[in-house]
Parts: structure tokens; C-alpha cells; sequence
């Protein structure tokens, strides 16, 4: 049984233009339930985490400022969300569910979070609408509980995964792979292990010649022991972020050779949502629903 974090929403003033990567995770388990692919026995919703799984990555400076709302102005406004400590609870139940999600996909294969991929995530801050790095974090539980040594996080989101690659610089039991494209967020990009900028405008045939051509091999050369896989939809050519022109299609082909391979290789995989900024709420949806019925399809 596929097993899903789901986070309960909480209602609060966002920037304008934002509303759509809110509302999808409250319309995403709609839609699997509707069609079929989850039952309602797939979902769970996380705990809090321990404040010592956090500070296992985030600075108890910074963990502190936000658990306190006391984080400075500029700070803030970096991050991009307007602060509540609902917000604070939401994020952290985030990657709560991503350590959850990890603990059964250990047993299981794979596991899923509706939202997280929160990897603008730094150290000592946030930004790009992310707090608390929920794959880093999960990344450092499983191997502080030993349940894991070496990791491998595949980043397919279309910006670079900046702060990830900044929290595991110095870290080769961790390797970073983020496959993102070239002209995009952030523009000062961190050094990855392995960094692939995808140019403007490729589309599906150059951007899945690329992947099929160095995943594999990759996966291989590190030969971990889990993989976290951040599934972003924002490589799509309708996001208004992305430019990437990748179709519905070409994504959820994406998806079906990532977890394909994982599968095939016997590697316990957890995976997150990640971004999906489509002016029209109905393709994101789609895109992301996608990822689970591959998920489905594959693993059960």
C-alpha cells in the first residue's frame, strides 16, 4: 500500500500570485481519491518532529527565530511567506512526514509526501517558500538512527536545490544531483556533487536523454543505500516559472524511469512534491497526480 503524507491546511494570508502552490495541496489528495488511485487508508498525517532532528540541520539560532516568530525583517521577507506559527507547525510537519514517509519506504520500496522538497533551505535561513529542509533532515535521521549510510537526493525540480547542496558541501556520505534548468532560480547557484543546467527551451527529448544518460550511471558509481527523489512539476512548458517546455507527458516519463529504476535496483526511495507554478490549477494537478499513479503502478 502506497503510503502519502498529508498535511492539514491552514489559512493564512499569502503574496499575491501564490495561491495556486497553496491550493494544490488540499486539491492533490481530492483528485487520487476521486479517480481511484488512493484510498483513504494511504494517507497520514505526520506528528511534530523532534527539535533535535531539526537542529540535526538547522542552526538552533535560526530554528529558534522562527519557532519564536523573533526572525528579522529581511530574513523574512527572503523567505517569502508571510510568518505564523501555524505556518511554522505546517513546515515542520513537513518534514516530519518526509522522516515518516522514509521509515516505510524502508520496508516498502517508496513513500510520499504531498508537499515538501523544501530544498531552498539552508543551514542558518530560508527562502523561495522554504524553512526547514525536509529531505536533509530525513537524509541526517536515517543515518543518525543507522538506518541508512550512504544517500543519494535527486533533485528534478527546475530551480537548482541551493540549499541542499550548501548543508552537505563538506558531506560525501550525501550526494547532491540536481538537475535544473540553467537560467533559472536561484541565480547564484551552490556547487552541487553534480550539477546539470538544462538550457531553455530543450523539452522533453533533450531533458530525459539527459537524465536516462546520467542517473544510471550515477546511481552506480555512489551505490546508495536510499535515494530521496524531489519530484517537481515546474519543468513544465505551461509554469510560468519554469521554461524548461517539458510535457505532461515527458514528466510523468520522468517519473516512471526515476522510481523505475529504483525499483528495479532494490533502493528505498521517499519522494516530494516540489513546485508546480502552472497558471492553470488543472495541469499542475495532473502532473503531480501523475507521480503517484506511476508510484501505484510500479510498486503495487
Amino acid at each position: 500500500m502506497l503510503k502519502i503524507a498529508n498535511h492539514p491546511m491552514y489559512v493564512y494570508p499569502l503574496p499575491k500570485g501564490h495561491r495556486f502552490p497553496m491550493e494544490k495541496y488540499e486539491l492533490l489528495p481530492q483528485q487520487l481519491l476521486y479517480e481511484g488511485t488512493c484510498i483513504a487508508e494511504n494517507f497520514f498525517e505526520p506528528e511534530m518532529p523532534l527539535n533535535e532532528d531539526i537542529l540535526a540541520i538547522h542552526t538552533e539560532e535560526y530554528f529558534e527565530s522562527l519557532l519564536n516568530l523573533t526572525i528579522d525583517k529581511r530574513a523574512a521577507r527572503k523567505i517569502g511567506f508571510p510568518l505564523s506559527k501555524e505556518l511554522i507547525e505546517r513546515e515542520l510537519r513537513i518534514a516530519q512526514g518526509t522522516i515518516e514517509g522514509c521509515e516505510y519506504a524502508l520496508n516498502h520500496g517508496i513513500a510520499m509526501n504531498i508537499a515538501g522538497g523544501t530544498h531552498h533551505a539552508y543551514t542558518n535561513h530560508g527562502e523561495g517558500f522554504c524553512m526547514f529542509n525536509d529531505q536533509a533532515i530525513a537524509a541526517r535521521y536515517l543515518q543518525k538512527k543507522k538506518l541508512a549510510d550512504k544517500i543519494l537526493i535527486v533533485d528534478l525540480d527546475v530551480h537548482q536545490g541551493n540549499g541542499t547542496a550548501e548543508i552537505f558541501k563538506n558531506d560525501p556520505s550525501v550526494f547532491t544531483f540536481s538537475m535544473h534548468g540553467a537560467g533559472n532560480y536561484p541565480f547564484k547557484k551552490e556547487k552541487s556533487d553534480l550539477d546539470i543546467a538544462v538550457p531553455d527551451g530543450s523539452g522533453d527529448e533533450i531533458y530525459l536523454q539527459k537524465l536516462k544518460q546520467t542517473l544510471p550511471k550515477l546511481i552506480d558509481e555512489q551505490n546508495p543505500d536510499f535515494i530521496f527523489y524531489l519530484s517537481g512539476v515546474d519543468i513544465l512548458e505551461t509554469d510560468k516559472l519554469g521554461r524548461l517546455n517539458c510535457t505532461v507527458e515527458g514528466c510523468k516519463e520522468r517519473d516512471h524511469f526515476v522510481l523505475g529504476l529504483c525499483k528495479d535496483l532494490d533502493i528505498p526511495v521517499q519522494v516530494s512534491m516540489g513546485g508546480g507554478y502552472s497558471p492553470d490549477i488543472k495541469i499542475i494537478i495532473e502532473a503531480h497526480s501523475n507521480t503517484f499513479r506511476v508510484a501505484q503502478e510500479i510498486y503495487f
